[in-house]
């Protein structure tokens, strides 16, 4: 298609195709009820290499950097739940019910994997470590849509974004053990080194937020150079963490923590939320875009297990979790449906997990975190759309909005008939 153009003209038809095509599906997905992020990976894979091939491939392959970037941008939006008086109430809450839904559902999947397949431990560990993650991404995307907030929205967004923390502490870990396998010994300093590299990308978010308070807070300083210094900060962030194979995640989190704090500026948060909605929708785009259908096949049994077991254990974590922690019935039943997405800190860890095991294990696991991954991103939102109805945290008018919308439709599809 793009074969007689140059590269600029190629990029930018591509961002084109790519933007009005997930345009076009989230139209399509309103009126099936569905949330946007599914129309948008669906219109990925429509106009990806392995279907109508609209988008050239190295193009989707040197757009990487997308995925970093919403992140940060999604991180620290995340971040403005974190504000002292929330976190004095949820705090040892919020930390308990992580932990139970994350570990139990790595710990499940590790098993599964071992017991029920014979296969290594090494690669049982990586699967399950992997596992542990959840996509702060597409629950956030659902919770704006449909304007959620309460309680319920507070528990939920600080879960996904601790949850990811948990998960790279898990990955650093496994990783360190399954190198020490392959090499014959595993010092301290390979699990040690991992985990300050965490730290201290956590010391400079909380720095960079600081640097932010002062900045922007300044009166004289117009809206356009306050997003200007926002973004700029946001990408100096992930940039660093990008040298250091972090996710930028955990260091954009806390930038956005340590600002609310600082200046109790929701300003910020609202132009940022003006500004990210093209970015967002190319990276669930992109991630449908990267899956290849036909490896589905390949998957196999190993796949299907792994998409069912991973289910399985995040709800039954998150309702443990949360009956511990004495929450509400809501919470309890209800919280688990949010926790399926899976998508861009796992398939990063699904990379790094790729060379340290052999050939055919390696690109196993890549096909399994890969597949499963695109069939978590749709029926993620579906699900998280559900346990915020159920919970109560949609507000009516939203509800409402949805009703009028399929009254409309219906009546629309008897003028039709009777036509």
């Amino acid at each position: 298609m793009f074969n007689n153009t140059n590269e600029i003209t190629t990029i930018l038809c591509s961002l084109a195709i790519m933007l009005f095509a997930g345009f076009l599906l989230t139209r399509l997905s309103k009126l099936l009820k569905l949330p946007y992020v599914s129309g948008y990976i669906i219109s990925g894979i429509l106009i990806g290499p392995y279907v109508l091939k609209l988008v050239p491939t190295n193009i989707i392959t040197n757009m990487g950097f997308v995925s970093d970037i919403a992140l940060a941008f999604i991180a620290f939006n995340i971040g403005k739940f974190f504000k002292l008086e929330i976190i004095k109430k949820t705090g040892i809450k919020v930390i308990i019910i992580t932990l139970f839904e994350s570990l139990l559902a790595g710990i499940i999947v590790t098993l599964a994997m071992h017991w029920l397949f014979k296969l290594s431990w090494d690669f049982s560990l990586v699967l399950g470590a992997i596992a542990t993650a959840t996509a702060p991404a597409s629950t956030t995307m659902t919770i704006r849509q449909y304007k959620a907030r309460g309680h319920f929205v507070d528990i939920l967004l600080q879960i996904v974004a601790l949850d990811d923390v948990v998960c790279l502490l898990v990955f650093s870990v496994v990783t360190a053990i399954c190198t020490g396998n392959v090499g014959g010994t595993t010092t301290a300093l390979d699990i040690i080194l991992p985990i300050v590299y965490n730290i201290a990308v956590i010391l400079l978010g909380a720095l960079c937020g600081w640097i932010l308070s002062k900045l922007l807070t300044t009166p004289k300083r117009s809206q356009d150079n306050r997003l200007i210094l926002a973004v700029a900060m946001l990408l100096a962030l992930s940039g660093i963490c990008g040298m250091l194979n972090i996710s930028p995640l955990l260091s954009c989190m806390v930038c956005g923590a340590t600002y609310i704090n600082l200046t109790r500026d929701s300003n910020l948060y609202k132009q940022l939320d003006n500004f990210t909605p093209p970015i967002l929708s190319l990276f669930f785009i992109l991630s449908g875009m990267k899956l290849d259908v036909s490896i589905l096949k390949s998957v196999g049994i190993i796949g299907v297990v792994y998409f069912i077991i991973r289910i399985v254990g995040k709800y039954l974590g998150s309702f443990l979790g949360a009956l511990v922690t004495k929450e509400d019935k809501k919470t309890q039943a209800y919280l688990g449906l949010a926790m399926i997405p899976q998508a861009g800190v796992a398939i990063g860890l699904a990379y790094l997990g790729q060379r340290l095991l052999p050939a055919d294990l390696g690109n196993l696991l890549l096909t399994i975190i890969l597949s499963s991954s695109v069939l978590y991103e749709l029926v993620g939102p579906i699900s998280a759309k559900l346990a915020l109805v159920y919970s109560g945290a949609i507000p009516k008018q939203e509800q409402s909005k949805d009703e009028e919308d399929k009254t409309l439709i219906n009546n629309l599809e008897l003028k039709l008939s009777h036509k």
